[in-house]
This record gives structure tokens, sequence and C-alpha cells, in this order.
């Protein structure tokens, strides 16, 4: 952005804050909001979620080898192959739709295509087994199986529609402009690569697990302790430092976002009342569901927390179509997510997903509101 650009809106903001007549109370438990949920954010997800995501995206981008991603998600490959394999393959990930990112963003620059990456975006968050899991016993299996099918189908059309959009950066992917890293170059066997990745992986999965807080702790350790056996006497000193370096260099692409991007979203959660949210979602009118579907893209999930607001939200009179849209968007959208992509696809791609996603779940949520 532009220096007079940035002034001008600095400017702008010191005017509305200056001159118009705001509630200083609402004001400071908007700030206190945005703070709050900042600092859950920070001591919940950050270590245990995004630095395991950091990592794995390095690894990606550094150590898998640009010609494995093309082969089962490049532009290039059999749709059939690519849009099943994206479409599923965050099910086993208790991510956020910000976790997802690091890892999304490993898999665009190593060449994946856009339609198959737009999919692993969207379902690394929506379809994991532990969130399909509470929300049926929770809300009801119909509930959850139609949350599943719902996101598996929306992944795999939001995917094509992106691939057809913008033909041209697939065709720029397949000719390696956008490929990075070292991957093509590594010499290291496929087994202990994939292996590297597995345990990264794994502890990324074990965070997110409920099992007895020792024998968790045990089991990190563990594989903390073979990665580094790894690194430092199976791998080459020049490919560890761009391993880091890459991680390090998607951290501070993407962290400052998340982190404005979670404060705002505070901000919003006491600005916006529920009972004003809820009051507009009652019936499963199309009006309804593009209301929640706007809602959830703003707000911010974290893993397994949409079940319980939501369950919430119906108890005040939400219907249901309302709420499918609400978990379809909430989880694969979110203002810190939105930030973020405007950062990693640009202009033109980000819009174009984030509205992509917001209709095609309003459609959804319509319709289980009114077959269901």
């Amino acid at each position: 952005m532009k220096e007079w650009m940035k002034f001008a809106l600095l400017a702008v903001a010191f005017a509305i804050f200056y001159f118009a007549p705001i509630d200083a109370p609402i004001v400071l438990a908007s700030i206190s909001a945005g703070l709050s949920l900042l600092h859950e954010y920070a001591r919940l997800h950050v270590l245990t979620c995004l630095v395991p995501a950091f990592f794995i995206a390095g690894t990606i981008a550094v150590y898998v080898k640009k010609e494995a991603v093309l082969q089962l998600l490049g532009p290039t490959t059999k749709k059939y192959i690519a849009y099943p394999i994206a479409s599923v393959s965050g099910g086993i990930l208790a991510v956020c739709s910000c976790t997802i990112l690091p890892l999304f963003t490993g898999i665009y620059k190593r060449g994946a295509g856009i339609g198959p990456a737009v999919a692993f975006l969207f379902t690394g968050p929506a379809i994991n087994i532990t969130a399909i899991l509470l929300t049926g016993s929770v809300l009801g299996w119909d509930f959850a199986i139609s949350r599943l099918i719902a996101a598996m189908v929306i992944s795999v059309v939001a995917g094509l529609f992106m691939a057809f959009l913008f033909k041209e950066h697939d065709r720029n992917n397949a000719n390696g402009a956008f490929a990075t890293g070292l991957g093509s170059d590594v010499e290291y066997s496929n087994t202990l690569i994939l292996l590297f990745f597995l345990l990264q992986l794994a502890i990324l999965v074990l965070f997110g697990l409920s099992i007895d807080p020792l024998f968790k702790a045990i089991l990190i350790i563990a594989i903390i302790a073979v990665l580094l056996g790894i690194v430092f006497f199976k791998f080459q000193k020049e490919h560890n430092l761009a391993w880091l370096n890459e991680t390090w260099d998607l951290t501070k692409k993407i962290l400052p976002y998340l982190f404005v991007g979670v404060f705002v979203a505070g901000i919003i959660e006491v600005v916006v009342p529920q009972e004003v949210v809820t009051s507009l979602v009652g019936q499963n009118s199309l009006l309804a569901n593009v209301i929640a579907s706007t809602f959830g893209a703003f707000m911010y999930f974290a893993t397994l927390t949409e079940v319980p607001i939501i369950q919430k939200l119906m108890g005040l009179g939400m219907g249901r179509g309302p709420a499918l849209t609400l978990f379809l968007t909430g989880n694969a959208l979110s203002l810190p997510s939105m930030i973020v992509l405007f950062k990693v696809m640009g202009k033109k791609q980000a819009p174009a997903y984030i509205l992509t996603i917001m209709v095609l779940s309003v459609f959804a949520g319509w319709l289980f509101g009114e077959v269901i």
C-alpha cells in the first residue's frame, strides 16, 4: 500500500474517533474483547497449531519434490485423482481456518493446481473427524453427515470453478513460474522425506487430541527427538538452513496479519450482538442464509468451538439451514484468514475464492433447510 493511502486511512480513522459521538464503555469493551480473543488465540493455537503448521509448510517448500506435488495435485493431474485427494486430505487435521493457511501456502507455492489447492484449503478445517463426530453427538447425525457431504462437494465445485477462472495461473504453475524451494534438487530418499513430513504431521495431530497430557507430552518429545536426529544426521546443513528460512519467511508473511484479524474479529463480536444475528436468521430464507454466510465469513471460530456456538444460536431460534451455512462458511473463512489470503493469493484470486465459498455455502444451507 502506498504511503499516501496509509496516511489517508489514518486520517479518516482519527477523524472518526475524534469527532464521532462514541460510547466510551463500548469502545473499551470492544478493545478488551479484541485483546482477549488475541490472547486466547496466541495461548491456545500459536504454539500447538501454527508453529507445527509453519514447519510443515517449510518442509513442503524445501524437501518435498515438486514432481510429487504435481503428480497428485498438479494442474495437469487427472481431475478424478487430484480433487478427491484434496477434498479428503484435511480429514485427519484438527485445524482451523487460520492454521490451514501455512499448509495451503506450502503446496500452493510448490506447484499445485489452484483447483486442488483450493479444495484442500476449504476442507482442511471443514471435515476433520473430531469436528464431525462432535457435530453428530451434539446436533444430530443428519446434521453431521450433511455437513460432511456439503463440505466435500463444495470443495470440488469451488476448486473446479477457480481452475476455470484462473487458467493462466495453472499454465504458469505447470511451467514452473511459481515453484520455489529446493525440492527438485534434494537427493534424499522419498522414504526419509515422507518420514520427516509424517512425524511433523503427527505432532500437529497429537496437539489436537484429547488424551492424557503426560502421555501426549512423552509422545511429542519422542517425535521431536527423532526429528532432530534426522535434521542433524541425515540432512545437509544448507538444506536445514533453507528449511528454517522458509519456515520463518512464511511466519513473517502470515502471523502478523492473523493477529490483526483476530483482534478485529474480537471487536466485531462485541459490536454485533448475538441477539441481532439470531433475529435475522430464524427462517430458512435465502436472505437468512446470506446473513449467516456473511457473519460466518468474518467471525473466527477456533477448531471445535463452532459446535457449541451454533448450538447456542440454534437454541435462540436460528434455523437449521442458516446453521449449516454458518458451519460451512465459518469453518472455511474468517477475517484473519481472508486478510492472509489476499496476501498469498492476490487481489483477484482471493475475493473470487471467498465469494465462491460464501455463495456455495448459502445454496447448501438453504437446500439442507428445505429438504432435511
